[in-house]
């Protein structure tokens, strides 16, 4: 699931990296065109007419920039961000008292805006639409509503699962954008300007290497940069070449297709274990000794992109492809048992 951009536990120095990384600008955002074309069209008619943008519905798979763009939203509208997230606002007091505290024209993230508790959803509603909001006073039949108006801001709601928003939430975002996953020259292209900013050479095989073992995600090619650096500072000359990118990237175990452990044991555990399956995905989490969520939204979706893994009424199957690229042979009728049974 998408991180908020300051982790408490997160290493400062790599904090402070990762946010260097990051483009500030619509002009550098790469490997979006059409949400960046759009969005700046949103952003420029809203200056011209001195307001404040419509709200913005960012949704997308974690590490393809939802963050990065509500940081560009407030730096291309010279407006402050106030940054929350969905698991912090359980109570509607939580989000009046953020309401509250806004500015004129202030950018306000949301992250992972689907797991906001339903009373703080109800209050969000009015917010958006008419920028108030409603604090109770008292309790039972003396209670009373009492209206607090509140400045004209841009709320940027992020979410890694669009379909768990009620509709009435997401009609009240004016613009709202699916950000895709990035082609390899994309992410060669942020691994040219990252090394910049790191100060690493990085050959061009070396960018397309560690480009396509980076499922599609600027978050981890920078990732996997920084540790390509690392290596190369320790074990090398510091200059990031194709085969200081190899040895570091098979010492951080991330194979060719960008495969890590993870989804190495899931789909190891799935042909061993149980025959490429089907098999029930909570069976599975606790055959890899991890949480069933953390394999349905971290490790499932690239199996499932990439062809290795199928999910159907019955549970999880392996493809012949994760058969081949474990190097193992699938059992006598495993393809009519194992996959079209499973239909």
């Amino acid at each position: 699931m998408e991180h908020s951009p300051v982790d408490p536990h997160a290493d400062p120095a790599e904090s402070a990296e990762e946010a260097a990384l990051r483009p500030g600008t619509l002009a550098e955002f790469r490997g979006q065109p059409r949400v960046a074309d759009q969005l700046g069209l949103v952003l420029a008619a809203a200056r011209g007419r001195g307001q404040v943008p419509d709200h913005v519905l960012l949704s997308g798979p974690p590490g393809l920039g939802k963050t990065t763009l509500a940081m560009i939203i407030a730096a291309e509208m010279s407006a402050p961000l106030r940054i929350s997230s969905g698991p912090a606002i359980q109570h509607a007091g939580d989000l009046a008292a953020i309401l509250s505290g806004l500015v004129e024209g202030e950018i306000f993230f949301l992250d992972e805006i689907h797991r906001m508790s339903r009373p703080a959803e109800e209050m969000l509603y009015l917010a958006m639409e008419d920028f108030r909001v409603d604090v109770v006073v008292g309790k039972g039949p003396g209670a009373t509503a009492i209206p607090l108006e509140i400045p004209r801001f841009t709320l940027v709601g992020a979410t890694t699962r669009a379909g768990l928003l009620p509709g009435p939430l997401r009609d009240r975002f004016g613009f709202t954008a699916q950000l895709d996953y990035y082609r390899p020259a994309d992410l060669i292209g942020i691994l040219r300007r990252s090394a910049g900013v790191l100060g690493i050479q990085l050959a061009e095989d070396a960018a397309a290497e560690i480009a396509g073992r980076s499922r599609g995600t600027p978050r981890i090619a920078n990732r996997l940069l920084r540790r390509v650096r690392d290596f190369a500072e320790v074990h090398g000359d510091g200059r990031g070449d194709l085969a200081t990118a190899r040895a570091a990237l098979e010492l951080y175990e991330v194979d060719e297709l960008g495969l890590d452990r993870l989804d190495l044991n899931v789909l190891t555990a799935l042909c061993r274990n149980f025959g490429g399956g089907p098999v029930g995905l909570g069976t599975l989490a606790m055959a890899v000794a991890e949480e069933a969520e953390t394999l349905e939204e971290v490790a499932e979706p690239f199996l499932v992109r990439q062809g290795f893994l199928m999910r159907t009424p019955r549970g999880r199957v392996a493809t012949p492809a994760a058969w081949a690229h474990l190097g193992l042979t699938p059992p006598q009728g495993w393809d009519q048992a194992g996959l079209f049974g499973a239909r």
